[in-house]
């Protein structure tokens, strides 16, 4: 209870000592956690997909390694600050992101809801309540999704994205769990074979090619 209280009135170092000394509780250090890797398995499935979008996320949706197609995709992720380099923080903090996605609310009030659940299951970890902290400073939409009680599934789902390249595609979302490290997700993209988002991805695979083959 105590713990949540902190949480939500998103109070300091000072304030949640004082806050447990007028119960009478013992106040519970936050444990640092070891800075995440990705998984060496997670990373040979990651480079073997040549013609998929696929990237691997961690504990608070830190984005921990991803593929040339993800980054063409998305956003070019080696220009993000590996600190900052969050799919929450992306979605609410790059302009890009909400013409990028069809359903933009749609898809970051989902994130928002994750993210909830993550900060449940690690109540005491500071980057993850630092996140929060700050996404509900900065976009009024954040602070009032995350009031709220939506739940969302984060293993599959269609997503709609508007692409400066490769046009309008439809892509299933696909999420697999680390079996050594249950914290670390393989997040895939693919599309119907036949079907013009497939062809999209083909072009898109094309133009990260020779985007790379450029910058090399």
């Amino acid at each position: 209870m105590l713990a949540a209280l902190v949480r939500v009135l998103h109070l300091n170092n000072d304030q949640r000592d004082h806050l447990f000394e007028l119960a009478g509780r013992k106040v519970a250090r936050p444990r640092r956690q070891a800075t995440q890797k990705v998984q060496p398995q997670l990373r040979r499935m990651l480079d073997g997909l040549t013609a998929t979008p696929g990237m691997v996320i961690g504990r608070r949706m830190d984005i921990l390694a991803w593929n040339p197609l993800a980054a063409a995709l998305l956003t070019d992720f080696a220009k993000v600050p590996e600190t900052e380099r969050n799919c929450v923080r992306i979605l609410f903090t790059d302009p890009a992101m909400r013409t990028l996605y069809a359903d933009w609310r749609t898809v970051a009030r989902e994130s928002v809801s994750r993210l909830r659940s993550l900060a449940t299951r690690y109540p005491d970890d500071p980057r993850l309540t630092g996140l929060v902290g700050e996404l509900s400073v900065q976009d009024e939409d954040f602070g009032r999704w995350w009031g709220s009680h939506h739940v969302a599934s984060r293993s599959m789902g269609t997503k709609r994205f508007h692409h400066p390249v490769a046009g309008e595609l439809v892509l299933d979302r696909d999420t697999l769990t680390c079996g050594t490290d249950p914290d670390q997700e393989l997040v895939v993209w693919t599309a119907e074979p036949n079907t013009p988002s497939y062809d999209g991805l083909r072009v898109l695979a094309s133009w990260a090619s020779l985007k790379d083959g450029k910058q090399g």
